[in-house]
């Protein structure tokens, strides 16, 4: 019997990247998956976003496992779209135990655009609380509790990654999801539904490999130098973040709510 066994999870971003993994690992341990993506373009992005294709190969490898899936593009910097398709997967799956909210964008590059600040922000903190308030009130009246977790980043506890306009939206907005995470698990506590972000440090994802991001940190060695980790590892695999939600959904956390885990070596510690 698996950890989330039974359970139906609603995961944004879930096309590839640490999206995917969540999903696939949460159908590993039993586990019904209804993944959203943009699967569209983003022209302050400087990278190739999710397409419809990667999101059928997510859906692919949670049937591989046995489990169901229903998959569905929708943004989620539009709360119509993503109720729209909360609301369908539920028709399809089953009511939702467990929430990630994934979905977000690094727009970080040597020439980035000049709406990168409002795209990073839009997406990466306006996105997760559409979700959530997509969610919660039919979390809220099925009354059996539930688990939200929100991605976030060592960027959401650290001032890191400069001045520019895509990193500072960046770290604002890892910052304010935090904020976000820390007023449900109040308002959302009386109804047993627990809510936590997680905090990973660089993570082998195509955001984080993409030949934009490796130029803006050659041109920006300080930065580069500053996310080293006390652990000497490599960038993590998005499954190091995965098994931490894991942990966080299923009945191993319980009673943990509230909170801020990091997945990074030592690196939000490091003085």
């Amino acid at each position: 019997m698996g950890r989330v066994d039974g359970k139906v999870a609603f995961i944004t971003g879930g096309a590839r990247g640490q999206g995917r993994s969540h999903a696939v690992r949460l159908a590993e341990e039993g586990a019904d998956i209804i993944a959203v993506d943009m699967c569209k373009p983003l022209a302050s992005a400087p990278y190739d976003l999710a397409s419809p294709e990667d999101l059928s190969v997510t859906a692919r490898q949670i049937e591989a496992l046995g489990r169901r899936v229903a998959t569905f593009e929708a943004d989620v910097r539009d709360e119509w779209a993503i109720r729209k398709a909360f609301e369908a997967g539920v028709g399809e799956i089953g009511p939702v135990d467990i929430v990630i909210a994934n979905a977000g964008v690094a727009l970080l590059a040597v020439d980035e655009a000049h709406e990168a600040w409002q795209d990073t922000i839009d997406i990466n903190l306006t996105g997760v609380l559409n979700t959530i308030e997509s969610v919660v009130p039919s979390m809220i009246e099925r009354g059996v509790g539930g688990s939200i977790v929100v991605a976030s980043s060592v960027a959401g506890l650290r001032g890191v990654l400069g001045p520019s306009r895509a990193a500072l939206g960046y770290v604002a907005s890892k910052h304010g999801v935090v904020g976000l995470m820390r007023s449900y698990a109040n308002i959302l506590a009386p109804h047993l539904i627990r809510v936590n972000s997680v905090h990973p440090s660089g993570v082998e994802t195509p955001m984080i490999t993409a030949a934009s991001m490796a130029a803006f940190l050659d041109a920006n060695p300080k930065i580069a130098a500053g996310f080293a980790t006390p652990m000497p590892i490599p960038l993590l695999e998005a499954r190091d973040v995965s098994n931490a939600v894991l942990y966080l959904v299923s009945d191993d956390g319980r009673y943990v709510t509230g909170t801020t885990l990091s997945i990074d070596g030592g690196r939000t510690n490091k003085v």
